[in-house]
């Protein structure tokens, strides 16, 4: 019995300075890369729940041309390029700040599914730089066209990406 009663008030004393750990302002917030457990950890986590939530199918071709052409102004129109670069285009200055840093999307066209593309591009992802573009008004149709992109970054050349994002 007096064991139990020890383990519960190890228990309460832990929780009790786990809060003043937390809301004391002792944990640092500042982005910072996270190495070793804690980095391998939330990656694998974060792979985990996309994988997890990412359902369907694709509702329209991923290999045409005319939709990889879209998803190229679009990806360029609506930030992506900003934080991820594009072919021939480096990113913008601030996202080198960024923790974790922004994905290589050519390593993600091949690393991930295109429903997974669509549910990052949509939903975006917590305590990362990647905003929910749907939440931000992107329809369905215009996400499936970036995801359509993606797929076919590690093929683009710069000069198709320029052609393509050139204003008319």
């Amino acid at each position: 019995m007096r064991i139990l009663a020890l383990i519960g008030a190890l228990a309460v004393i832990g929780a009790i300075a786990a809060a003043i750990f937390f809301f004391g302002g002792f944990f640092s917030v500042a982005e910072v890369e996270e190495k070793g457990v804690v980095g391998w950890a939330k990656a694998t986590v974060r792979a985990a729940s996309v994988s997890r939530h990412a359902q369907g199918a694709p509702p329209i071709s991923l290999d045409d041309a005319a939709t990889v052409q879209a998803g190229a102004r679009a990806f360029a129109t609506i930030g992506c390029v900003n934080c991820h670069g594009g072919p021939g285009v480096n990113w913008a200055k601030f996202s080198e700040g960024l923790q974790p840093v922004p994905a290589d999307l050519k390593e993600m066209a091949t690393a991930r599914s295109a429903p997974e593309l669509f549910w990052v591009i949509k939903n975006g992802i917590t305590m990362t730089g990647m905003p929910s573009f749907g939440a931000a008004g992107a329809t369905d149709q215009q996400i499936w066209t970036i995801v359509a992109f993606i797929k076919k970054l590690p093929t683009l050349s710069d000069a198709d990406y320029k052609a393509w994002t050139a204003a008319p």
